[in-house]
């Protein structure tokens, strides 16, 4: 069971490396995401005015 338990750690530990590794270049992808909703909005409201 230990080293089953081990396996497990290991397994976790390398997924969250390889979200931590990729975070700054989705928090990037929103940040553009969010900014092209804005400007689809704003689109969108000076069309209705």
């Amino acid at each position: 069971m230990g080293f089953f338990s081990f396996i497990v750690l290991l397994a976790i530990a390398y997924l969250l490396w390889r979200i931590s590794d990729q975070m700054p270049d989705i928090l990037f992808r929103l940040s553009e995401i969010q900014r092209d909703i804005a400007e689809i909005r704003r689109n969108r409201d000076d069309a209705d005015s």
